[in-house]
């Protein structure tokens, strides 16, 4: 007996205090809602911040507690955000999928040098060391700090200068934070032409250090049917929304610095050409 009370008395006190936090846990507890885990099974698990939040899980979350859009995913596009606003009672709005696009094609062969650099250092490093080996102080250095902050390997140095791969980019923005010269900007992805220059720089400057910058001279406005390029800056940019793909400001480019970025484009394109001919 003198065992087997003070076991008793201690075994009540557990089952007790067991009872009590129970009671304690259920009293305060958080309740999550049902609609997260159902939010995150529609996102592409990509996790790369490109909705402005640390991941999917972070994104559903805030779409539930804090009203955050249901079309912010750029990876899973449309087709995420109406799953998500057919769970959230709302209706999706329409979202234009937005990729990293490298305005400029200022290779070794159309772009002059102003040192030569054979050390393998980062653009920002370069870009400090007189102001960069790049005659133009727009152009890409193509020391690949870009490549390196892409987790989705979408990015590669090609003939000095970085290249995007359109089906890879998630929209996370790492690349565009981190090009100390704004050289790669936001373009849509159902984009059908691109100007490949990122100089401000007056057409009489340009001239003297790339073979293939814009000239900010606006032949390619004033030929284009849609009117959808405008020189600002002087620098030419295309409004992806109003491009047709014609071909047409490729054509009448002086520098070529226009190109077609899009396969229907191509096609539209030489259908616009057999016509014409």
């Amino acid at each position: 007996m003198e065992i087997l009370l003070p076991v008793v008395i201690i075994g009540g006190m557990g089952l007790l205090f067991g009872a009590l936090l129970a009671v304690a846990a259920k009293i305060f507890e958080v309740k999550k809602d049902e609609r997260i885990p159902l939010i995150t099974e529609c996102l592409p698990g990509a996790n790369c911040g490109g909705c402005g939040f640390a991941g999917c899980a972070a994104y559903a979350e805030a779409i539930c507690t804090e009203g955050a859009k249901v079309s912010l995913c750029p990876v899973g596009g449309n087709g995420a955000a109406e799953k998500i606003a057919e769970i959230m009672g709302v209706e999706a709005e329409n979202i234009e999928r937005m990729v990293a696009f490298v305005a400029c094609m200022g290779t070794p062969d159309v772009a002059k040098d102003r040192y030569a650099n054979n050390e393998a250092i980062s653009c920002h490093a370069a870009n400090r060391l007189a102001g960069g080996m790049k005659g133009c102080a727009y152009g890409c250095l193509g020391c690949g700090s870009c490549v390196e902050k892409c987790s989705n390997g979408g990015i590669a140095i090609v003939n000095g200068v970085a290249k995007v791969d359109k089906e890879l980019c998630t929209n996370c923005g790492a690349c565009i934070a981190e090009c100390p010269r704004g050289v790669i900007i936001r373009i849509p992805y159902s984009s059908r032409a691109a100007v490949f220059c990122n100089s401000k720089a007056p057409g009489k400057e340009v001239r003297l250090v790339c073979d293939a910058g814009c000239l900010g001279c606006g032949i390619c406005a004033k030929n284009c049917p849609k009117e959808a390029i405008v020189v600002e800056n002087n620098v030419a940019r295309i409004d992806g929304s109003k491009c047709v793909g014609c071909g047409i400001c490729v054509e009448k480019c002086p520098k070529k610095c226009i190109e077609l970025i899009n396969k229907n484009a191509k096609i539209q394109v030489a259908v616009e050409v057999n016509k014409r001919t």
